[in-house]
């Protein structure tokens, strides 16, 4: 393996805005390249049509998996099946700063908690955050035999079955769920979760650690106004709802901070319950490199 030298560009594969907002406020604001790092947004902007169910082969991870990107970010259950998943090797950074609402959403006035959804299919992208937070969601009140969940595909995906009543429910986060209640939507629940940031085998931890305090210092820029910011979160939606309208409840930002042993594996655990992963891998595997 070669380390990355100092000067060398790490490139970003980037996710939907609302998870890579400290990212784009630090290069916005020049904050990587005081740092001395010269960090680069790819042009992967997450797409309307309908993700592939291999999750190797969807935009950002593709991108990683092809030595085109350094790191991404996704959920932290996401990020151990991928680090499984893929070839190129890489370990897990740290929990990222995006904490995210995942919203169970119904235009059907007759399913009106989660309850309501034993039996009936609800709609994800499988192996995201809102296939995981859907298990994590409902494990709660229905019966793990009678947990439902059908790949929909990306949110803009899921928003429109659901909105043309194609599936009864479905998962989503901002700015679709923003939307999607703005459209006449219910929420049934909602989970919020942060994730993990997938850096490849050759950026070296001291190149990540300014990298991570780069991205706390956009934190609190953030944080400072963070009505501010919220056309970047809405751009996806390409003018189909006004920044002034995002709701501020599902989103917010913290600092990122060390994905701890015992975290790991608890999540690790929880996934091996539902055969999300066949227990090849542990800490020391995954986090080696940090």
């Amino acid at each position: 393996m070669t380390t990355q030298a100092h000067g060398d560009p790490i490139v970003i594969s980037r996710n939907h805005p609302v998870f890579d907002l400290p990212e784009i406020v630090a290069t916005e604001h020049g904050l990587f390249e005081q740092a001395g790092l010269d960090v680069r947004l790819a042009h992967n902007t997450p797409s309307r049509e309908r993700e592939s169910r291999d999750p190797i082969a969807r935009r950002k991870e593709a991108l990683f998996e092809s030595e085109r990107a350094d790191l991404f970010n996704l959920c932290e259950w996401g990020g151990i099946d991928r680090l499984e998943r893929n070839r190129c090797g890489g370990y897990i950074g740290y929990l990222r700063p995006a904490v995210v609402a995942q919203g169970l959403i119904s235009f059907d006035p007759a399913l009106g908690e989660p309850h309501d959804v034993s039996g009936i299919p609800v709609g994800v992208n499988e192996f995201t955050g809102s296939h995981y937070t859907a298990l994590h969601l409902l494990e709660g009140t229905v019966p793990r035999d009678r947990i439902t969940l059908e790949h929909v595909g990306p949110p803009s995906a899921r928003l429109e079955a659901a909105a043309t009543g194609s599936i009864r429910a479905v998962m989503l986060m901002e700015p679709y769920l923003t939307l999607a209640l703005e459209r006449g939507a219910h929420l049934l629940g909602c989970y919020f979760y942060r994730g993990t940031q997938v850096v490849a085998p050759h950026l070296p931890a001291e190149r990540l650690d300014v990298y991570m305090s780069v991205v706390n210092a956009a934190v609190d820029i953030i944080n400072a106004d963070r009505s501010a910011w919220a056309g970047h979160i809405v751009s996806e939606l390409e003018g189909s709802l006004a920044p002034g309208r995002l709701r501020p409840d599902y989103h917010r930002y913290t600092h990122a901070t060390p994905f701890t042993r015992e975290r790991f594996t608890e999540s690790y655990a929880w996934m091996a319950s539902w055969q999300l992963t066949d227990g090849r891998s542990g800490y020391d595997t995954l986090l080696a490199l940090r």
